[in-house]
């Protein structure tokens, strides 16, 4: 085969493909006198093993993976196969754990907005009814990043840090651990609210699902690349 029937079945350039030879995603080609580039068909599976693992595990990853392959580190490569699944069933967790928070917080009714100047730990405590430490505690945790008074260097809590301290009170009482609450309170802040993260929930919930097919389809192409080297 030539690289551009390699670059058609998969609508590339015969640059892509020669590009993707140079990189080591393909096995270095053989070549006729007069040095025009031959491909066969395990050229060919390992294009479709590389273009499959792209969706699955990100193309940084799939080109190490296939580095690995190519380079008769079977090992090394089935380890990153290995760790990207590991990093979709945590991420899997990760969501089943948002979705009981956001649903213990739904079921409870929210604090009234606050609206005040910034308050301090010890006006924030009071606030909620604990102690400074325990704020302090979840600021160490990742769930509070307060700003600082610029001479004093007291921690100054504004409108959304009160929010996330109230989200986390909630939470605790709920019994949700430290490391959860700070997982759920990063998605309310990038989301901008508990109503519009839990309408995020059900995109996000659709990406993994997505990732988990793409690394089926990913693993048939690799597994039938290594049948043929």
């Amino acid at each position: 085969m030539r690289p551009s029937d390699l670059a058609r079945e998969h609508g590339l350039s015969t640059q892509a493909v020669r590009n993707y030879e140079r990189d080591g995603f393909i096995p270095a080609a053989s070549r006729t006198r007069s040095g025009y580039r031959v491909y066969t068909e395990a050229h060919a599976a390992a294009l479709r093993a590389f273009l499959a693992l792209i969706p699955a595990h990100g193309h940084a990853t799939a080109g190490r993976i296939m580095n690995a392959l190519n380079a008769g580190d079977t090992e090394g490569a089935l380890a990153l196969i290995d760790r990207g699944h590991l990093r979709l069933l945590r991420d899997r967790e990760t969501l089943d754990a948002v979705r009981a928070a956001i649903g213990h917080l739904t079921a409870v009714p929210a604090p009234a907005r606050f609206t005040g100047p910034p308050l301090t730990v010890g006006e924030l405590a009071r606030r909620l009814e604990v102690t400074a430490a325990t704020i302090r505690n979840w600021e160490q945790a990742g769930i509070l990043a307060p700003e600082r008074e610029p001479v004093t260097g007291y921690r100054l809590f504004r409108q959304e840090d009160v929010r996330d301290a109230e989200l986390a009170h909630l939470l605790r009482r709920g019994d949700h651990p430290l490391e959860r609450i700070a997982v759920v309170v990063r998605q309310v802040r990038t989301a901008g609210g508990t109503e519009e993260l839990a309408g995020a929930l059900e995109g996000w919930g659709r990406r993994l699902t997505e990732r988990g097919v793409a690394m089926l389809d990913a693993a048939a192409q690799v597994s039938r690349y290594l049948r043929l080297i």
